[in-house]
């Protein structure tokens, strides 16, 4: 099965340094996943700005959060027997170090 990974918070207040040595974490992470054969694509980073198109009349508003807690910052497409695995898979990612969170998704498969 694949599972989406959604990467929220875990950024504020890091200077340089720490901010390279999480980066270090999640690569070493990924590197251990790869390596396990659960990554299906790493995914990317987000960038902050965006826009939200909400309704019928398309309304378009400043920033696709709510609140800085609830910016999704990236994502990666992770393969998992079932969800209870996706989800210990999950735990071993860096951004708990920062109060951030992973939500993890199934994938649903369409037969078109």
């Amino acid at each position: 099965m694949e599972f989406v990974f959604l990467y929220r918070g875990g950024e504020a207040g890091r200077s340089p340094e720490k901010a390279q040595q999480m980066m270090q974490k999640w690569m070493a992470w990924f590197r251990d996943l790869n390596e396990k054969g659960h990554v299906k694509d790493q995914g990317h980073p987000l960038e902050r700005a965006g826009k939200l198109v909400k309704g019928n009349q398309k309304i378009i508003i400043d920033g696709p959060f709510a609140e800085a807690k609830d910016v999704v910052g990236g994502y990666s497409l992770i393969e998992a027997r079932d969800l209870d695995q996706a989800i210990e898979i999950s735990k071993g990612c860096p951004i708990f170090e920062n109060e951030g969170a992973v939500e993890v998704r199934p994938v649903m498969k369409l037969n078109l």
